[in-house]
């Protein structure tokens, strides 16, 4: 650990005023904390942001709106998510240790950092950490890192398994920085590498996340996360799957599909979507429409895997979803 000031926001503009000088924003700390003890951030002052008013859970017949400093284990427990966003509440549940929920934000969540060894390691070449080292992962050990959106910057994956199922129900992400408040759909929120993988989100430095919106609909009710890993609890995705169906009338009226652990973004799938909608439910529709779930992908030596492993996580999940054996 190294010198660093620690400041209390007393509110949002007092927030956004120690950001602009430099500072980071600290709620639970579940990210910050370990980032700053393996000095990959070295942040000259931490600004507490807990006092802010972003911890309410208002779900309207319309939308579900979630403060940013909701922690995660109090929105997997709200009856209302439990009942109309499932994927919501399993992807929450499925995430790191009851502990580190009890502590996580839902804002910390969306801006969690890569968890590429080689980000965490100082020592090693990472464009994310300094941009223009290099990406030590691509002929490094990859068993872990993705095989979509990947470029030859970077073939990080995203961490964040609420992400996942917030871009499956097209969440919007609200943010307020010194130019007034902003809506970002969540799709468009996260950024691929690209040649600039040390930008990893939309946001301008020291804006603030105040919530996160979710549209009622009845593919959200109807709707669940497969969390695939090598161990059952405290472990990221090889990969992941949210699915939201909205079946009526014997036929799939709206299909959202999202991926995890395979992406460095969470990753849509709308060539899955437009293969379901309009179809009657079926093994052999399920698995016609995830065979087209890792189209585009490009896996190194040690993650081919992930490319049949991906396509039956989908699967398996819209057979689940659907009710289907």
């Amino acid at each position: 650990m190294f010198p660093f000031r620690f400041a209390t926001a007393a509110d949002e503009d007092s927030a956004l005023e120690a950001a602009a000088a430099g500072g980071r924003y600290i709620a639970g700390g579940t990210t910050l904390v370990d980032l700053m003890r393996e000095t990959v951030e070295r942040p000259e002052t931490v600004i507490d942001i807990n006092v802010l008013p972003y911890r309410d859970i208002d779900l309207q017949p319309n939308r579900l709106r979630i403060g940013a400093l909701v922690r995660m284990s109090q929105l997997a427990a709200d009856p209302g998510v439990r009942e109309y966003f499932p994927v919501i509440t399993e992807a929450l549940e499925k995430s790191a240790s009851a502990q580190l929920r009890n502590m996580a934000s839902i804002g910390g969540n969306l801006m969690q950092r890569p968890r590429c060894l080689y980000f965490r390691d100082v020592t090693a070449n990472c464009n994310r950490r300094s941009p223009g080292s290099g990406c030590a992962a691509i002929d490094g050990y990859n068993r872990n890192h993705a095989i979509l959106g990947t470029s030859s910057s970077c073939v990080a994956t995203h961490p964040s398994d609420l992400a996942v199922a917030l871009v499956a129900l097209d969440a919007v992400v609200h943010t307020i920085d010194a130019d007034g408040a902003r809506q970002i759909p969540i799709a468009e929120f996260f950024r691929e590498p690209g040649d600039t993988p040390d930008r990893e989100h939309q946001l301008p430095p020291g804006a603030l996340i105040t919530a996160v919106e979710v549209p009622v609909t009845a593919a959200a009710r109807r709707s669940g996360y497969l969390k695939v890993r090598d161990r059952e609890s405290y472990e990221f995705a090889l990969t992941s799957a949210a699915v939201a169906l909205d079946i009526s009338g014997g036929r799939i009226r709206t299909a959202r599909i999202a991926a995890g652990g395979v992406g460095t973004v969470p990753w849509r799938m709308p060539a899955v979507e437009r293969a379901l909608t309009g179809r009657r439910p079926s093994p052999q529709l399920f698995a016609d429409a995830a065979a087209l779930a890792a189209d585009g992908a490009q896996p190194l030596l040690q993650n081919g895997f992930k490319v049949e492993l991906l396509k039956r996580t989908v699967q398996r999940q819209l057979n689940t979803v659907a009710g289907l054996p």
